[in-house]
């Protein structure tokens, strides 16, 4: 009874946080920061193994609707689900649950679709994963790449990620820094959260050969 109370406040007092912006408990990606650029961030990050999936709809719906098919997949719907034949009495036991790790990313493909991604706790390799039972969810490694950041509260909707975007590009542009790919969008708060507390980040990838070498310095 007293760890079943214990749970329940903990729930509600994480709840609470993300009204805030207070992320207790929730993984991130592994980075080291560069050098900062008139208010972006230049980070550094090592490989990272990702759920993913891809939804033909606008931005804000593909964003809605890839959370769910995502949040499917971390909750239980893989291949380590328990399965208990029928017999009496009936026992019952949680199934596996990946915890949720931020931020969650965004980004279109060439055919106009776009890409939700997860990325998964750090102790796990694609080969320690569940496999999916929706095939719509992949797993991924995404490789080690140097990118950069301009973080911003407020407004996630098209709109706002769209200027946002245009105004990391126009940055590293005035400092000759060369970028690569296409922008992508990264969100660490659930819907609830405050607008004045998210935490919303634009991103680009950069080539290494220009810090390598001293280039953008």
């Amino acid at each position: 009874m007293l760890k079943t109370i214990t749970t329940a406040v903990v729930q509600i007092a994480e709840g609470l946080g993300a009204i805030v912006g207070i992320r207790a408990g929730t993984e991130e990606p592994a980075f080291t920061v560069e050098r900062e650029v008139d208010g972006v961030q230049i980070r550094r990050y090592g490989p990272r193994v990702a759920a993913e999936t891809t939804i033909g709809a606008d931005e804000e719906s593909a964003r809605n609707q890839g959370f769910r098919v995502l949040a499917g997949y971390i909750f239980g719907a893989n291949s380590r689900k328990d399965t208990i034949a029928m017999t009496a009495p009936v026992a019952q036991q949680p199934s596996e649950k990946i915890a949720m790790t931020a931020p969650v990313a965004t980004r279109r493909t060439s055919s106009g679709e776009w890409v939700i991604r997860f990325f998964m706790p750090s102790k796990y390799t694609l080969e320690t994963l569940p496999t999916p039972n929706d095939d719509r969810v992949r797993l991924v490694t995404v490789p080690s790449e140097t990118v950069a950041v301009l973080r911003f509260t407020g407004n996630i909707g098209p709109d706002s990620v769209a200027t946002h975007t245009d105004q990391l590009v126009k940055t590293l542009y005035r400092n000759d820094i060369e970028t690569k790919g296409d922008p992508l969008a990264w969100f660490y708060d659930p819907p609830w959260t405050l607008p004045c507390r998210r935490r919303n980040e634009v991103v680009i990838g950069l080539d290494d050969d220009q810090f390598t070498l001293g280039k953008g310095s």
